[in-house]
Order: structure tokens, then C-alpha cells, then sequence
């Protein structure tokens, strides 16, 4: 596929958006593909008939479609964006934030309790990072423009040369300033 990354302005669809399966539908299809609604619900861990409810729900804001099977005894989904952004000034964008963030904090769980089960190669690349840094709003921006331009060419969804050994791996960023506390200057 190629990329199709998408600013989702409508508060309809942002709000939609924000329901905790229907993200993970989304990023399911996104990165591993065409999958079925039993396919999806293994996948992320919910039932087939809720699966194939909000798959519905996100083939009627465009986000996914049927994709045909060979046989045409299956339904399978696809996701027609390989990404999105969202204006943080739409209604239920602050939701659809929060959804992400709670996403991002499970599959992390979900990583740590399989770790001991991964390859050893897997293990010793895994990585955790945390920096305080003291930026612009504009330096930020910029930070997070030149991570994306480094990860784009590996986004599963359009990456059509990765080898044959390569696994599919969460990466995620979160550039959140700190309040301010009241005694700092």
C-alpha cells in the first residue's frame, strides 16, 4: 500500500476514533494487514461479534474496507490509511489522545509479560529511554518531525522490502511538557 496519512479534522470521526477497540482494530490492520473479524479479535484480545460491530463502525468513517477474499467464504478488513494526525483543537481529540496513550502503556505490559518467551536477539534490542529536555515548543516540533522522517521508511504498512526475518515493533513517542510547578521560577 502506499502511504496514505491522513489529519483527521472531523469531530465525528476523532470521537469515534477514541473507543479503545477501535484504535486497536485500526492499528491491527495498519500494520499487520488484511485480517478477518476472528483474526482481529485474537489479535486484540476481544470477541469476533464486538470485533466485527466496530469494524463496521470504521468501514463507515472510511478508515477501513472490505478487502475480498479468494474464496469469498471469509470477510476480511483492510485499512485504508497507513496513518493519521489530529488537530488538538477538534472535539474528542483530548479522548482520542488519552486512548492512544493507555494503547501505547498496554502493549507495553503485554511485551514485558512475554519477554522471557522472545528470541534473545529480540530481548537485546528492545529499548526504554527517557530524556528531560529543555525545548521549545518549535524544538520539540522539530525533534518529533526528524524521528518521523528517520521510522517513515520502516512503517509496516508501506514497507514492502523488509526481510524476511522482521517482526512488526511498537514504537512510540510521547513528548508531553511537564506542568509547571509552582516553585519554579
Amino acid at each position: 500500500m502506499d502511504e496514505k496519512r491522513i489529519a483527521l479534522d472531523d469531530p465525528r470521526t476523532v470521537e469515534a476514533l477514541a473507543h479503545p477497540v477501535r484504535l486497536d482494530l485500526l492499528g491491527h490492520l495498519m500494520s499487520e494487514g488484511p485480517a478477518t473479524a476472528s483474526q482481529c479479535a485474537r489479535a486484540i484480545g476481544d470477541n469476533p461479534s464486538n470485533c466485527s460491530y466496530h469494524l463496521r463502525v470504521l468501514a463507515g468513517l472510511g478508515l477501513v474496507e472490505d478487502d475480498p477474499s479468494a474464496d469469498g467464504r471469509e470477510r476480511r478488513w483492510r485499512a485504508t490509511i497507513t496513518g493519521f494526525s489530529t488537530d488538538p483543537h477538534t472535539a474528542g481529540s483530548e479522548e482520542l489522545f488519552a486512548a492512544s496513550v493507555q494503547a501505547d502503556y498496554q502493549a507495553a505490559r503485554q511485551y514485558l509479560r512475554e519477554r522471557a518467551r522472545l528470541d534473545e536477539a529480540w530481548r537485546d534490542t528492545d529499548a526504554h529511554a527517557h530524556y528531560g529536555l529543555r525545548v521549545t515548543p518549535e524544538e520539540l516540533a522539530d525533534i518529533a518531525r526528524r524521528i518521523d522522517e528517520v521510522v517513515r521508511p520502516y512503517i509496516a504498512a508501506i514497507r514492502a522490502d523488509a526481510p524476511a526475518e522482521a517482526e512488526t515493533v511498537n514504537l512510540s513517542l510521547m513528548a508531553l511538557p511537564r506542568p509547571r510547578r509552582r516553585d519554579r521560577p
